[in-house]
């Protein structure tokens, strides 16, 4: 996860869920608060903790898990 160096992923906090830091902000919390309108300013001011780059990070990072495919493989044909 080299490429979101905010975004961490510990069994032991937050079962193991992607957060921003080590700290217990899930990246899923970020991004539903800015999903119900909460804006970036005033999200800062809510989690005095978070910086400016965490948050955006957070967006990278989902956008990045929306990006993905699942393909669905079907079993190669047994010759006769």
């Amino acid at each position: 996860m080299t490429a979101f160096p905010r975004i961490t992923r510990d069994p032991s906090v937050m079962a193991g869920k992607p957060c921003i830091r080590g700290m217990r902000v899930t990246v899923g919390m970020v991004l539903g608060n800015l999903g119900a309108g909460v804006g970036l300013d005033e999200l800062l001011a809510a989690y005095p903790y978070l910086e400016r780059e965490d948050v955006l990070e957070a967006i990278r990072y989902g956008a990045s898990l929306a990006q993905e495919r699942e393909i669905d493989l079907v079993p190669a044909a047994r010759g006769s």
